[in-house]
């Protein structure tokens, strides 16, 4: 593959010449918190318990009974540091410095939370509100969701509301400062960098009017992958992927991903990217970097995911996986080293936020083959919602033939009957599968004192004006 010049990643697009590409890769789910979870977990949303997104005002988070990914590595010598989105709860117990993390610098959750300094783009500022802590929450929205976005350094809130515009910036410098600390102490590290750059709003720091924010924010999002990349060595394994499909707001530039995905369609009164299980909505462009490990300029066209990254990795540190709870995610290790691809694997996919019942299995993917048993009750590019469509039997595809999920296969033709037992064998199976395994629950209750504020007194929590910083700590 040629990098051009005119690539608005060449970094990342270097990284891949001497990278393995995984050309099946999902996310776990098609949402933010779900998915990071099962990131750091290796567990679905029906054993881990996180099912749907946290608020700012989430009084509980990732179970506290749910190990970590970092904890897991923390056991084996590693330093353990986080930057950028948490989204898996930031009160008490719940804060990821309190998860297994030794460092963290970045947002509790999504960049389109809480109010800004430097709004962005297609996202309006709003007006600073009155906190008042007797005031019920509304779901709907109102204060407690426009609350100034506050950016961390472990328990400590430095500048709310954050200014995005810089945060590129800042997030480099913390990764390269962690890394070469982590070198200083002669310790492996784990550091999870959890960037927000595709996602509204888009706050570049630099605009030109040539490209606009989204080409601007990827270039940004390309030179802190550049600068992590150039300040390690051949022990370091990097593993670069997504949480989940493009936001309905910026579902038209789907195609500008690059040489991983085709487009993704609009389909069953819905769109194809966040929250669906389409593949659109959950199927990542993802490399893996290990000089000397992995084969350079190399595809992998397994079904992997991001539940497999808990257990490769803890495989590698010469960990154990925990023995009281069953894993979704496997080590695969030897298919990144070029092994055997596995082409029979299961997968399945959670309900993110379109219709069904949050976090139900809506989706299986067996081998090339896919089943739907409900598609549908999404946010499509213009701001509508599908109706919801169940399906029994489910609609099944051959993505094989068939990638962008547009022809079902007939009902009744051989291929649909030989399939159709095996896909509804799967279900049962993991069903039985998670009635007898260690199955989590999260507490997804709200309250106004729950939300990450420098000073209660002020309105909408400010403590920081434009250029000026400070730092209260949370207890």
């Amino acid at each position: 593959m040629l990098v051009s010049d005119r690539s608005p990643t060449p970094l990342i697009h270097r990284l891949l010449l001497v990278s393995c590409r995984l050309v099946d890769f999902h996310s776990a789910a098609s949402t933010c918190s779900p998915s990071r979870a099962s990131i750091l977990t290796g567990r679905l949303g029906i054993r881990n318990g996180v099912t749907h997104n946290f608020a700012t005002t989430s009084v509980g988070g990732l179970p506290i009974n749910e190990t970590t990914l970092a904890e897991a590595l923390k056991e084996c010598g590693y330093m353990t540091g986080l930057i950028g989105k948490w989204h898996l709860g930031h009160y008490g117990h719940f804060h990821p410095i309190r998860r297994g993390f030794e460092y963290y610098y970045g947002i509790p959750y999504s960049n389109d939370m809480g109010c800004t300094d430097c709004p962005g783009y297609n996202h309006p500022q709003c007006a600073p509100c009155p906190q008042d802590p007797n005031t019920p929450h509304s779901p709907a929205g109102g204060c407690y969701t426009k609350l100034a976005l506050p950016l961390m350094e472990n328990t400590a809130i430095l500048e709310q509301p954050v200014n995005l515009t810089s945060l590129s910036a800042r997030y480099s410098q913390q990764a390269v400062t962690f890394i070469k600390n982590a070198r200083y102490r002669g310790q492996p590290f784990f550091l999870y960098v959890a960037l927000a750059h595709m996602h509204v709003p888009l706050s570049p720091a630099h605009e030109s009017p040539e490209h606009g924010p989204y080409e601007d924010s990827l270039q940004e999002m390309d030179r802190i992958v550049g600068d992590i990349t150039a300040c390690t060595d051949s022990n370091t394994l990097i593993w670069f992927t997504g949480d989940n499909g493009p936001w309905a707001q910026k579902c038209h530039l789907a195609g500008s991903v690059g040489p991983f995905l085709g487009k993704w369609q609009t389909m069953q009164g819905g769109s194809s990217a966040k929250q669906t299980t389409w593949e659109g909505g959950h199927r990542m462009p993802t490399v893996v970097y290990w000089p000397g490990q992995i084969p350079p300029n190399s595809t992998s066209s397994a079904l992997l995911s991001t539940l497999d990254i808990f257990p490769t990795l803890v495989a590698l540190a010469h960990g154990t996986l925990p023995a009281n709870r069953r894993f979704d995610g496997k080590d695969v290790s030897k298919i990144l080293r070029g092994g055997p691809q596995d082409a029979q694997r299961i997968m399945y996919h959670p309900n993110s936020g379109a219709g069904g019942r949050l976090g139900d299995i809506e989706a299986i993917r067996w081998g090339h083959y896919k089943a739907f048993y409900t598609t549908g009750g999404a946010l499509a590019c213009d701001g509508s919602i599908g109706r919801p469509q169940f399906h029994d039997p489910p609609l099944l595809f051959n993505l094989n033939y068939d990638p962008q999920e547009g022809a079902p296969l007939a009902p009744g033709s051989k291929e649909y009957e030989w399939l159709l037992p095996l896909i509804s064998q799967a279900m049962v199976d993991l069903q039985d599968d998670v009635r007898t395994d260690n199955v989590s629950t999260a507490d997804y209750s709200q309250h106004p004192s729950a939300a990450p504020c420098c000073n209660p007194e002020l309105a909408a929590c400010r403590c920081a004006e434009p250029g000026g910083g400070g730092i209260v700590h949370l207890h």
